[in-house]
C-alpha cells in the first residue's frame, strides 16, 4: 500500500469521505420546518428543493469527477471538490432567499462529489480484488452509520447554534476530512499513470453504453429506485412533523430505522452468490411494490392515524432497506460488460441515475399536499416502471452469475 496510514486508519478516512453526501443531506432534515417558515413560508414545499438541489448537483459532479481525477491526481481533484463544498456551504449559510440556498445547495452538491467518487477511485488504486472488495465492505459498513445518526446530529447543532449553524458544521465535517487526507495520505495515482481528460471519451462511453440492453435497463431501474429514496428523504420530516405531529420524534424514528437497515448490505453478500443479482433485486422490488400497493389502499380507506403511523413507518423501513439489495447489484450487473471503460461508465452511470431520479423525486415533493398520497402514488408508478426492465434483465444472458454458482 502506498500511503503512511494504517489499513483502518484508510478505512476510517475513506469513510469519512464517501460519508459526505450523507451528512450533508439527512442532517438537513430536521432544519427543514424553520427552513420552510422563514425562507418560503407563503410555498413550504419550496423548502424541500434544499435537498434536491444538493441531489443534482451531486449527480453533474459525478459525471466529471472521476475522470478529471486520472487527469489531475485524486488529492488534486478532492481539494477542489471540497473547496467548492465549502464556498457553496458558506454561501447557504448566508442566503438571505430560498433561491440563493437552492442555488448555493447546488454547488455544494458538485463539490461532494469529488470526495464521494474519488474515494473509491482511491481504494481501487491501492488494493485489488479481494483485498479491496474486504475494503470496501468496511467502508460500506462505516458509512451505513452516517445516515442513521445525521439527523440527530443535525438536531444537535440546531439547538446549539440554530438551524443555520448546520452549514457551518458541513465546513468543518469538510475541513477535517481533506485536511486529514492532505497530511496523512500520499497521492495515489503517480503522474506516469494519468490519463488526459478527453468530452469525446465520455461522451463515447455514454454511446457505447446505452446499446447494450443490460447497461439500458440497469440504469432505467437504478432511476427508479433512487426516486424511491430520494422522494422519502425529502417527505419523511413533513410528513413526521404535519401529518403525525411527530416532528419532535422524527430524529430518533430516523435513526431506529437507518439502525435497522444498515443490515441489507450484510444480507445481500449473504444471499447474493446463492440465488443471483437479477432474483434479489426482483424480489426487493415486488415486495417493495406489493407494500406501496397496500400503503395506497390504507390511506384511501382512512386508517385509523395511531396504526396508520406504525405501518407508514414500516413501509418507508421497507423503502430504505431495499436500497441495499438492488444498488450495488444493478451497478454490478451494468459493470459486466464495461470493464474496458469501467471508470467512465461508473460516472455516466451515476450521474444519469442521480440527475434524473433527482429531478423526478423533486416533483413528487412539490406534490405534498399534507397527506402521504404524492407519495405513495409516486413510488407506486416508479416501481410499476421498473417491473418490464427487469423482465427483461432475467431473461438476458447472464454469464457472471452462472459462473457464480
Amino acid at each position: 500500500m502506498k500511503s503512511r496510514v494504517s489499513q483502518s486508519e484508510f478505512v476510517a478516512m475513506m469513510a469519512m469521505m464517501v460519508a459526505t453526501v450523507a451528512f450533508s443531506i439527512d442532517s438537513m432534515l430536521p432544519a427543514m420546518p424553520v427552513i420552510a417558515a422563514e425562507l418560503s413560508p407563503q410555498a413550504p414545499n419550496y423548502a424541500q428543493l434544499v435537498l434536491s438541489a444538493f441531489i443534482v448537483g451531486m449527480g453533474v459532479g459525478t459525471l466529471f469527477t472521476g475522470p478529471l481525477s486520472d487527469t489531475f491526481g485524486r488529492k488534486t481533484v478532492i481539494n477542489l471538490g471540497a473547496a467548492l463544498y465549502v464556498l457553496g456551504a458558506t454561501l447557504a449559510w448566508a442566503a438571505p432567499s430560498i433561491e440563493l440556498m437552492v442555488a448555493a445547495r447546488v454547488m455544494q452538491g458538485i463539490g461532494a462529489a469529488g470526495p464521494r467518487v474519488v474515494s473509491i477511485a482511491i481504494v481501487r488504486d491501492l488494493y485489488a480484488g479481494r483485498e479491496m472488495a474486504r475494503i470496501v465492505s468496511f467502508i460500506m459498513i462505516v458509512f451505513a452509520i452516517v445516515p442513521a445518526l445525521a439527523p440527530l446530529l443535525g438536531s444537535g447543532v440546531i439547538a446549539i447554534g440554530g438551524w443555520r449553524s448546520i452549514f457551518l458544521s458541513f465546513i468543518l465535517f469538510a475541513t477535517i476530512a481533506t485536511g486529514w487526507l492532505n497530511f496523512r495520505l500520499a497521492e495515489p495515482l503517480p503522474i506516469d499513470q494519468r490519463r488526459p481528460f478527453r468530452l469525446a471519451a465520455l461522451w463515447a462511453a455514454t454511446r457505447h453504453m446505452m446499446t447494450l440492453p443490460m447497461v439500458r435497463h440497469s440504469i432505467f431501474v437504478q432511476t427508479l429506485v433512487f426516486t424511491l429514496l430520494f422522494s422519502a428523504i425529502s417527505l419523511i420530516q413533513p410528513t413526521f412533523d404535519l401529518i403525525f405531529e411527530r416532528g419532535d420524534q422524527f430524529a430518533i424514528f430516523f435513526f431506529a430505522v437507518g439502525a435497522f437497515c444498515a443490515s441489507s448490505s450484510l444480507v445481500n453478500a449473504i444471499f447474493v452468490m446463492r440465488y443471483g443479482m437479477r432474483a434479489i433485486i426482483s424480489l426487493a422490488i415486488a415486495i417493495t411494490l406489493g407494500l406501496t400497493a397496500i400503503m395506497l389502499v390504507l390511506s384511501l380507506i382512512g386508517l385509523n392515524a395511531k396504526v396508520y403511523f406504525w405501518v407508514y413507518v414500516v413501509w418507508q423501513g421497507v423503502i430504505f432497506y431495499q436500497m441495499g439489495l438492488t444498488i450495488g447489484n444493478l451497478n454490478a450487473l451494468a459493470m459486466e460488460p464495461l470493464g474496458h471503460i469501467a471508470g467512465l461508465a461508473a460516472s455516466v452511470m451515476g450521474a444519469i441515475s442521480t440527475i434524473s431520479a433527482g429531478i423526478l423525486a423533486t416533483l413528487i415533493a412539490q406534490l405534498f399536499n399534507q397527506t402521504t398520497l404524492p407519495q405513495i402514488v409516486g413510488s407506486l408508478i416508479a416501481l410499476t416502471l421498473a417491473v418490464p426492465s427487469l423482465i427483461r434483465m432475467r431473461r438476458l444472458d447472464r454469464p457472471a452469475e452462472t459462473s457464480q454458482r
